[in-house]
């Protein structure tokens, strides 16, 4: 039977049919209404309720609403089932707002000093001047280029697509017969010095009216598909200057906040399909800020006019955007459909650059370990590290990579996305209005924090979260299993809603006028998060023999991993406890090694290897790693001999101290 649906949003009314069995979320979509499912419509985050305001669904689950709610209207929208005509009001969702590109985005990028177009540049422009048909010379347009290519540039095989077949004999004789071709080597030789002569064909982008000047722009950009963030580098090809750079939030985050949720949602009917229209919307539209931010003498950047894209992201990222299924990268034995994509072009993607544009897909190594780790290796310069070196890429998959020039071994967990804000009551993305750093006086107890943007703070971001974590464990605010200490005398510490809380700043001061606080159910997500990445890279040292005290340095990748305080994030267990001076934070490495090799045939040979030299360990398989889970879901840690300087800072904070349980430490 078919029903009516009526939605109210945002003071808007829309009504759509459907049948019998319809999810309300499926037919919200219907009806143009956006529901944010960031669970992935598992129905496991509770932030998809709306209100039925007449008539009655069938509730498939419950979980997140309490009696009340239910007995006010509420249902999840992913759980719940059409089953007669209903009136549905769908609360203001939440927003996401846009990241600061200006101090948390741009940095300064040199080129490399051995890049020198054209040798390094696999896409370049070339002239021709081809001689015009007469009745005495007959040949087809197509030969005639393909003779000007042999003769001038000892080119013996091009190759064209037809849509560009279609445009040759108007630009020939726009261009009077001299042209610009702009192509693609096939197949690179082992010379240092590249030549057009060198290669077995070559792949026509596209041409052009006259004898463009050989060294103007030429323009590639280079992409990172995080999880959470898209970020971009729009790159002057011929020079290898980076002349923009942006960023934004991936749009598939309304859909699930983790690749696990994402895999679930593109399971069901249509999911796929969203899924990746939506990162290729979230890229085009960073593509045309880009654009506008290059000055040019004839105007700003064209889409035609970029001719080679290189992309870098996890598996599930990678399949998204090309339409492939991702089911399995979640089901044992969690294998991908590709690990090193073929080369295709913009028009097959779906991007908003010249449709004949060369889309380099980099490789990766497992599905849980992709092409935005192997990039990072890459630009992190761990590949050819002479001592062993232990790379992260702290986000919401934790990838680690452990090794030298020599070897590379790597594994992955699932930290969610606590340290994204996510799953904490007043969690939010490193945005204008967020804590971003705090401090606890030991003695009052009363906090001090810095603010995104300056202004009254609406929540509290990552660093934050990472700064308070551990701020309220020296400070003796939280036990080491997490636990509020709710006889400490201050009125910040209180028993809430969600058990113990610590409140970070009153109504008064927020911008929402609500109270900002940290509580135990944020403490135990963000113990699981921390946990989950210890845990990857200690098992994965002890699974090679090689003591944590022993690498020599150790490399921190994603964009929020360099916002990250040392000193706290070593208190509270995320990184391991040595020598301030052997961190290093490298902001994103995956878009720098997507620009590496944007630029260099031979960094993207590079890459190609390091997939290739890394061992990839299961860490659903190994037995120890849950042991190490579990040890490493306290505050730092169950054995403490693992932090001396925790121990340390502890002792010295203890003493003196009277409102505080001694015994917890």
């Amino acid at each position: 039977m078919q029903h009516t649906i009526t939605f109210t949003h945002n003071d808007n009314q829309g009504s759509v049919e459907t049948p019998t069995g319809t999810l309300l979320s499926d037919a919200a979509h219907l009806a143009g209404i956006d529901i944010g499912q960031p669970c992935g419509g598992q129905g496991r985050c509770g932030r998809c309720a709306v209100q039925v305001t007449g008539g009655t669904v069938r509730r498939r689950s419950t979980l997140r609403l309490s009696p009340a709610d239910i007995e006010q209207g509420y249902a999840l929208a992913c759980q719940a089932v059409i089953e007669g005509d209903v009136s549905i009001y769908v609360p203001p969702q939440e927003k996401i707002e846009r990241r600061l590109t200006t101090d948390r985005v741009v940095a300064e990028v040199s080129v490399p000093s051995d890049y020198e177009y054209p040798f390094a540049q696999t896409v370049r422009r070339v002239h021709l001047t081809l001689n015009p048909p007469s009745m005495d010379d007959q040949t087809d347009d197509w030969s005639r280029l393909q003779t000007a290519f042999r003769l001038q540039h000892q080119v013996e095989r091009v190759t064209c697509s037809v849509s560009l077949l279609r445009k040759i004999g108007d630009v020939l004789r726009k261009g009077d017969w001299r042209v610009t071709a702009i192509i693609e080597t096939i197949r690179l030789s082992d010379h240092e010095t590249i030549r057009l002569s060198d290669h077995a064909t070559i792949r026509l982008i596209d041409l052009l009216p006259g004898h463009e000047d050989e060294y103007s722009p030429l323009w590639g950009c280079a992409i990172d598909i995080g999880t959470t963030t898209v970020s971009l580098w729009l790159v002057d090809l011929v020079t290898g200057q980076v002349r923009a750079q942006v960023a934004e939030y991936n749009g598939q985050i309304a859909r699930g906040e983790d690749v696990i949720s994402r895999i679930m949602y593109a399971s069901r009917n249509g999911g796929r399909d969203e899924l990746r229209q939506r990162v290729l919307d979230t890229i085009n539209s960073l593509l045309d800020v880009a654009f506008k931010r290059v000055k040019l003498p004839q105007g700003k950047v064209t889409p035609e006019q970029v001719v080679k894209t290189t992309i870098a992201g996890n598996s599930t990222m990678m399949h998204l955007l090309l339409g492939i299924p991702a089911s399995n990268i979640r089901l044992s034995p969690f294998i991908t459909t590709v690990n090193q994509p073929p080369l295709t072009t913009g028009r097959e993607v779906g991007l908003n650059v010249n449709p004949e544009a060369v889309v380099d897909c980099l490789p990766g190594v497992a599905s849980y370990v992709g092409a935005d780790i192997t990039a990072g290796v890459l630009s992190s310069g761990l590949d050819s590290a002479e001592n062993v070196t232990l790379f992260l890429d702290v986000g919401t998959n934790g990838e680690t990579v452990l090794g030298d020039r020599d070897w590379l071994v790597t594994c992955a967990c699932s930290a969610g996305p606590a340290f994204e804000g996510a799953g904490v009551v007043n969690g939010m993305r490193a945005t204008t209005g967020a804590i971003e750093e705090v401090w606890i006086n030991s003695e009052t107890l009363e906090p001090t924090y810095r603010v995104i943007g300056g202004g009254k703070p609406k929540g509290i971001c990552g660093s934050g979260l990472i700064s308070l974590l551990s701020e309220s464990f020296i400070t003796g605010i939280l036990d080491k299993g997490g636990n509020v200490n709710l006889m400490a005398t201050n009125s910040r510490v209180r028993d809430g809603a969600h058990g113990g809380e610590y409140v970070v700043a009153w109504g008064a001061e927020s911008e929402s006028g609500a109270d900002i606080v940290l509580s135990r159910v944020d403490v135990d997500n963000l113990l699981r998060a921390k946990a989950a990445i210890y845990a990857g890279f200690t098992v994965l040292a002890e699974n090679v023999g090689i003591p944590l005290e022993t690498v020599d340095k150790v490399l921190i990748g994603g964009s929020f991993g360099k916002y990250i305080n040392v000193e706290k994030a070593v208190q509270i267990g995320l990184l391991p406890d040595m020598d301030w001076s052997r961190f290093e934070f490298l902001g994103n490495t995956s878009v720098k090694g997507a620009y590496l090799a944007l630029l260099d045939w031979r960094k993207r040979e590079r890459i190609t290897e390091i997939a290739k030299r890394m061992t990839y360990i299961e860490l659903s398989a190994d037995n120890s790693f849950y042991d190490a889970f579990t040890s490493a879901l306290f505050l730092p840690h169950t054995d403490m001999s693992k932090f001396p300087s925790v121990a340390e800072a502890l002792s010295s904070k203890v003493e003196g101290r009277t409102s505080v349980d001694q015994g917890d430490f």
